[in-house]
């Protein structure tokens, strides 16, 4: 990958349309004019280091699958961390059942850092309840960049040497999170419930912030603006939700749709509270390419996150990689782009890379972008792009999971990325 560092960020965009269009190309050449071949067997991984007996009695097929991975890593939030991820997806025994997803992540970093996040997207009574969670303890740093995306200037306007280290605030805090809703199918496919939120910081420590001398920091500025303490702050709320979920298989979705929109409404219980509102709404389609080759999709993932009354605090301002699954935003460290709205959008070309489905690859962009209403700055003032391919590694025939790898360049920025199940 080093060739990739000479180029410039525009020509990785050309570089991503080309790596979208040239599969086109090569599987509408293969389907022309062309008999209609059989799929090979899928292979997962795993089979490679198992030795071949005639005389196996063979297992009936399990309805679940328990899967751990090593979590190695670097970012400027932790620093290098390790530590490891556990899925373990399940469904029910009914044919029609939906397969569900529980993930329990622990890590540990060189800045002393925990971090524990357990997630859940669970079916229940045949897919009639649908449970989704997002609990998280963090003993945490991470850096703050202001509002806005517009925080990193067009290539044109930077200065020689810009980095987006220079805009980094470092702080340190406790994160408690607590987010859980239940939804109930009131028609096929389409549910409505309601949850609980829980947002509690606390022991937050604003390293570059010294008062006395007039250095003040984006953090201080806005809740001192907005008037929230700055050394801890609680929210909590309720929220109403909406859900539709076609999707064949939520592991790995080869066709169908999702739809989430979330309504959030905080009341002031504690001191040093705001009443809040806060929309989020969420789009995902996967959508089939080939009559003859199931395995080239195109997948859309789009979400917005709004601030629609009231204020919040700084940390509870919608912020890239903060989603469920922390996976938003490959290509720039998470929490970079902040501000009173954001609107996200990615796009991933899935193809086929060996007919045993062992191997498959991702071409993929994303486009954020954040508002700042203290400084008037709008959403879609200043958009984010990313470009990125990604490698997948059947490990699991059933659920269809995959080891996933990517790395991703964004503006100024890149990433590596480790995980298990695709990125939506």
């Amino acid at each position: 990958m080093k060739f990739l560092r000479k180029i410039s960020f525009q020509h990785k965009i050309k570089i991503a349309v080309l790596l979208f269009v040239f599969p086109l190309f090569l599987m509408a050449q293969t389907e022309t004019g062309s008999q209609k071949k059989e799929i090979c067997p899928p292979k997962t991984i795993l089979e490679i280091f198992k030795k071949t007996d005639s005389t196996l009695v063979v297992k009936p097929t399990k309805n679940n699958f328990f899967l751990v991975i090593p979590a190695i890593g670097s970012q400027p939030a932790t620093g290098f961390f390790f530590g490891a991820v556990a899925q373990y997806t399940f469904k029910g025994k009914q044919e029609s059942d939906k397969y569900s997803v529980a993930n329990l992540g622990i890590t540990y970093t060189l800045k002393k850092q925990w971090l524990i996040n357990v997630k859940n997207n669970i079916l229940l009574k045949n897919n009639r309840i649908f449970l989704s969670g997002d609990y998280r303890l963090y003993i945490f740093s991470q850096p703050n960049y202001g509002l806005g995306t517009d925080i990193i200037p067009p290539h044109r306007d930077q200065e020689p040497g810009f980095s987006i280290d220079s805009l980094a605030q470092e702080m340190d805090y406790n994160y408690f999170k607590f987010h859980q809703t239940a939804s109930f199918e009131v028609r096929k496919n389409f549910y409505v419930g309601a949850g609980i939120n829980i947002d509690w910081y606390t022991n937050i420590k604003d390293k570059e912030l010294d008062v006395e001398n007039g250095n003040l920091t984006y953090h201080y500025n806005y809740n001192l603006e907005h008037g929230f303490d700055n050394l801890e702050y609680f929210l909590t709320g309720v929220s109403f939700n909406m859900v539709y979920d076609s999707r064949d298989n939520q592991v790995n979705s080869s066709r169908g749709w999702f739809a989430n929109i979330n309504y959030r409404f905080n009341p002031v219980f504690f001191d040093n509270q705001k009443y809040s509102n806060v929309l989020y709404a969420e789009y995902r389609n996967f959508i089939p390419l080939s009559q003859k080759n199931p395995r080239y999709i195109l997948g859309i993932w789009a979400y917005g996150q709004f601030v629609t009354r009231g204020d919040v605090p700084y940390l509870n301002l919608p912020a890239i990689g903060w989603d469920q699954r922390s996976r938003s935003g490959e290509g720039y460290t998470q929490g970079l782009f902040r501000g009173n709205g954001l609107v996200y959008l990615s796009t991933e070309f899935r193809f086929p890379i060996t007919c045993n489905q062992m191997f498959s690859g991702v071409a993929f962009t994303n486009f954020v972008t954040a508002s700042n209403k203290d400084n008037d700055v709008s959403l879609f003032h200043a958009i984010q792009p990313t470009v990125g391919l990604g490698l997948r590694i059947l490990i699991d025939k059933k659920t269809r999971t995959n080891l996933i790898v990517d790395n991703a360049w964004g503006n100024n920025s890149k990433g590596f990325y480790l995980n298990a199940g695709e990125t939506f």
